[in-house]
């Protein structure tokens, strides 16, 4: 089960003693130091490969229809009840969410009792519900006070054949049909194709044009399976683009990985709505990921994500939903998880502390989260030890750090170390240069083994500053002899 954020503060409060609030936290992050989030320069400068302007784009002005409590409810793991469905629609809301889609109210009595619910709740997020095209369905769900009605119907022979055994005369016909319905209730419609990608492109495009003649809001591209790549999806809504005036949605399945990055090409074809849930969770692998999806998007146009949606809101939703269907965060998910701004590589780090932009494309304080640095460890640096130093009020030279840095390294050579370990070297470390002493730093539960090892790798750093000092003395002297040699050369053109 996931920490709550209040857990995961306390952990790493009572470890680093640093902490940008329940947002900032990342997880336990043991082990590693929270760095104060700066402002990334490069969220404001020029991004060389942002998309050429395209008048048909709508990454600007996408808007996302939040489909957690209805394709995330065919998640394996789900069952929301009332309160939990309520709970989840208000983050929702509170998010920004332009949409929040239902299970169909037609599934269960209880579904349409938590629609009937969740509408009255007077949310700012218009309510939507995903019906089969059968007018039995409609009937049930103009009654529960949605806002709008999300119509789909299989159109691949697969699904022609094998589930509801209807042609394509029937599903154009019973479409129109529930269409006008809808529309004489004065709310939204959206008709969808199901399983799009494996559908004859001439039905599709014969039917999405009768739907649009008759005043669909919206029609929907689905990727049922997951089968897409971008470049088909980008294909298939730049045609359909051509062919209809009303919006385009988009729906997209990860079992081939690629939801994100087909969610973001059909934006570029002229899609106007994404379907999202949060953590990606929906039917097999789930569909494109909220957070995922904010990650890819704040990279194409910081200030309008920026400016509709509510980005530090996403990790508190993520752990309500993770807790709710029981499984843990990925270490590599998208913006909350462990590993998404914790930077280890002492090269990696140099940079950071300079300047976030050097390895970051996304700042994390953006989604009130924190970066770190992984400073116990044989990878670290001398900038992240003296990075951790000073959060612990101690102050040296930058020599002094490096030669604390390398006691560091040691003695991650002969075991994994953690924040309490490298904490006691540098301490050590100071301490003998205040006291002018050279006593051995050693580990209370040291093996004796492990002992022998870092003697060994203390005699190794003994001879360090002598070469240090040698190689200075080369370069000093190389970058004399250019220096004559240059004034040298001026002498004879002159």
């Amino acid at each position: 089960m996931c920490p709550s954020a209040e857990n995961v503060e306390s952990q790493v409060n009572g470890v680093n003693g640093h902490t940008n609030g329940a947002n900032g936290i990342n997880g336990n992050h043991s082990g590693y130091t929270g760095i104060h989030t700066r402002e990334n320069p490069h969220a404001q400068s020029r991004n060389p490969y942002q998309p050429v302007g395209d008048f048909l784009s709508n990454i600007s002005r996408f808007q996302i229809i939040e489909s957690t409590l209805r394709e995330g409810e065919q998640f394996a793991n789900a069952f929301f009840d009332t309160e939990k469905k309520i709970e989840i629609a208000k983050a929702l809301d509170d998010f920004g969410a332009d949409y929040i889609e239902l299970t169909s109210p037609a599934a269960s009595e209880q579904s349409r009792l938590d629609c009937e619910a969740i509408c009255k709740l007077g949310l700012k997020s218009k309510i939507l519900t995903h019906i089969r095209c059968h007018m039995d369905d409609a009937r049930i769900a103009v009654e529960t006070g949605v806002d709008g009605v999300d119509v789909v119907i299989g159109t691949s022979s697969f699904l022609r054949e094998h589930s509801h055994g209807k042609d394509m005369t029937y599903i154009k016909n019973t479409a129109i049909e529930v269409i006008e319905f809808v529309k004489s209730k004065g709310i939204e419609i959206r008709f969808s194709s199901e399983d799009s990608f494996r559908s004859d492109l001439v039905d599709l495009l014969s039917l999405y044009s009768a739907v649009d003649k008759v005043g669909v809001n919206r029609v929907g591209i689905a990727d049922t399976v997951g089968c897409a790549s971008p470049r088909q999806v980008y294909d298939l809504v730049r045609t359909l683009r051509g062919v209809v005036n009303c919006e385009i949605e988009i729906h997209l399945h990860n079992d081939t990985g690629c939801a994100i990055a087909n969610a973001y090409c059909a934006l570029e074809a002229g899609a106007t709505h994404v379907d999202t849930s949060v953590l990606g969770i929906g039917e097999r692998n789930g569909i494109t990921p909220l957070g995922g999806l904010m990650a890819r998007m704040i990279a194409a146009d910081r200030d309008y994500v920026k400016s509709k949606y509510k980005l530090e809101k996403i990790k508190d939703i993520e752990d309500l939903v993770a807790e709710a269907v029981q499984v843990n965060i990925p270490f590599n998910n998208y913006i909350t998880g462990f590993c998404a701004f914790t930077h280890k590589a002492g090269i990696h780090a140099k940079a950071i502390l300079n300047n976030p932009s050097t390895y970051e494309i996304i700042d994390p304080a953006d989604f009130g989260m924190t970066r770190y640095v992984h400073f116990a460890s044989r990878l670290t640096g001398w900038n992240a030890i003296k990075s951790r130093a000073q959060q612990l009020n101690i102050e040296m030279t930058d020599a002094q750090y490096k030669d604390c840095t390398a006691k560091v390294k040691a003695l991650a050579d002969i075991r994994p170390i953690a924040i309490d370990d490298a904490d006691s070297i540098i301490h050590a470390f100071h301490r003998n240069i205040l006291h002018g002493q050279n006593k051995p730093i050693l580990l209370p539960n040291m093996s004796d083994k492990e002992k022998k090892l870092l003697a060994e790798k203390e005699e190794e750093i003994a001879d360090e500053p002598e070469k240090r000092a040698l190689d200075q003395q080369v370069a000093e002297e190389a970058d004399m002899e250019r220096t004559i040699k240059k004034a040298r050369t001026a002498q004879v053109t002159a």
